[in-house]
């Protein structure tokens, strides 16, 4: 079973909905026990940092999240709620990864929205991926690229694309919404 962590996040029910066209049993849920005895853990994200952290504090889910010993899969707004310092809000986060995430220089071209290229991928999420593949981004804040990096994508600069850290797995793209790649995705998170 597959918990998705609830949070009043935009995304959730997409994320169930990949996992269900992936024949993945999966659980949209707060309660801190299922996401204990859960399998795996995706923690989506749609949203505003320092709202969402706030929701989370709520549940003690800022804390739970941390301690998790099984596989965890951030995506965008929970990747970056994975990290540290954060602009947006002028939060903190867990911590999870000791990256920064910052908001990208002001431009016409932020938000960061559609089809990018990922490059350098070396992450067992990638597993039979060819390098440089588009995949789905929307975010207006992104993460440095750190030793915790693994995979890169360059839109006004270059930022990590996805993250690892023992059992803790990110990405700032959506691969609920990045067609064939994105399922591959989360077929490989499936099998970890």
């Amino acid at each position: 079973m597959i918990a998705i962590i609830k949070y009043n996040g935009g995304n959730v029910s997409s994320v169930q909905n990949a996992l269900n066209r992936l024949k993945a049993d999966s659980v949209i849920t707060d309660d801190p026990e299922q996401i204990i005895k859960a399998d795996k853990v995706i923690f989506p994200g749609v949203g505003e940092a320092s709202s969402t952290m706030k929701l989370l504090k709520e549940k003690g889910l800022d804390v739970l999240i941390p301690s998790l010993k099984q596989p965890v899969l951030g995506i965008c707004l929970g990747m970056q709620l994975m990290c540290g310092d954060n602009e947006e809000g002028g939060i903190r986060g867990m911590g999870i990864f000791n990256v920064n995430v910052k908001r990208f220089p002001p431009t016409d071209l932020v938000p960061h929205m559609g089809w990018n290229t990922v490059s350098d991928q070396e992450s067992s999420l990638f597993s039979g991926i060819e390098k440089n593949n588009d995949v789905y981004f929307v975010h207006s804040f992104y993460c440095e690229l750190s030793d915790f990096t693994t995979s890169v994508c360059d839109y006004i600069l270059p930022f990590s694309s996805s993250l690892q850290k023992d059992n803790f797995y990110a990405v700032q793209f959506h691969p609920e919404k990045s067609g064939g790649i994105g399922s591959q995705i989360l077929t490989n998170f499936i099998k970890l």
